[in-house]
């Protein structure tokens, strides 16, 4: 695994808020926010430009800013992005939560497996048309049929919380997303922990979801990473392992240009945001090709 290292840059992206309106649980009218990091020379391009866009999750308790606050994940951007690592793209970084209490307290799996649920009503129907009416992205607009079309160039990620998160996202919108990036989080669909609990049973939800679906198998790209020393590894590394097995829809490569099934397992890292930019960084270059 290749490693990044803070660099002094004139060439910075910049991040702006963008302000939503969902409910919550109850039915209540909420004002929510998302982080939008902005690559440099974004306000330089004609309207013509357009960008991928990338939407990354934080981890159980965290918030929007939690990416921002806790790790160089924009400065890594911003040094792939005007080296050429990677093309260019639009990153938001929104929140499962409905209310301004960004903690999870002692409510348990179940618990943040419904918000993580609930939040993919919101991603579909609220935070998508907001964001990309906004933006320059490939969505020529955000009707259903408008946000179908770009479905290439979006990708969802997330940690931990955030990358079961990410599993939900490719089963509730395989329409409107292709690419899939779960940093030390498994798949609940079956229940909390279903990587570790039930791997193969997980799996095979996974294999018949994308089988009978209205999409090829090559359609959907996966990018799954942890560490070693990742108490998520117990529960992520099983269910990849189980999933390589279906080989007539997951294609697993160590060459990250070929497949459609992708895994790291780095050595000696921990459940972090200071190890999960590092999977990004790494994967970057690949997401979008």
């Amino acid at each position: 695994m290749k490693y990044y290292y803070y660099h002094d840059l004139t060439a910075r992206g910049r991040v702006e808020r963008i302000y939503y309106q969902t409910t919550n649980q109850a039915g209540e009218p909420r004002t929510k926010y998302a982080n939008v990091y902005l690559p440099h020379g974004y306000d330089d391009q004609d309207a013509a430009k357009r960008y991928n866009i990338l939407y990354l999750m934080h981890g159980g308790g965290g918030n929007p800013d939690a990416w921002l606050d806790c790790c160089m994940v924009k400065n890594m951007l911003d040094y792939a992005f005007s080296n050429q690592l990677a093309q260019p793209m639009i990153v938001v970084f929104p929140t499962f939560y409905k209310d301004p209490v960004f903690h999870m307290g002692t409510a348990g799996a179940q618990k943040a497996r419904e918000d993580a649920l609930i939040f993919q009503q919101e991603l579909g129907r609220e935070l998508l048309p907001a964001v990309e009416g906004s933006y320059r992205t490939f969505a020529q607009d955000t009707t259903p049929e408008g946000l179908r079309a770009a479905r290439e160039h979006r990708a969802f990620g997330g940690f931990s919380l955030g990358g079961a998160t990410t599993w939900f996202v490719m089963t509730h919108w395989p329409e409107y997303f292709s690419r899939f990036l779960t940093f030390s989080g498994d798949c609940w669909e079956l229940e909390p922990l279903g990587g570790h609990f039930k791997p193969r049973e997980t799996a095979r939800f996974l294999h018949d979801f994308i089988r009978d679906s209205e999409f090829r198998p090559e359609d959907f790209h996966i990018y799954a990473a942890t560490g070693t020393k990742d108490a998520a590894d117990q529960n992520l590394t099983p269910q990849i392992e189980e999933m390589k097995k279906l080989t007539d829809v997951f294609n697993f490569s160590e060459d990250w240009t070929q497949g459609n099934l992708h895994f790291l397992l780095a050595d000696g890292e921990v459940h972090s945001y200071e190890a999960v930019y590092q999977y990004l960084y790494n994967y970057l270059p690949v997401v979008f090709g």
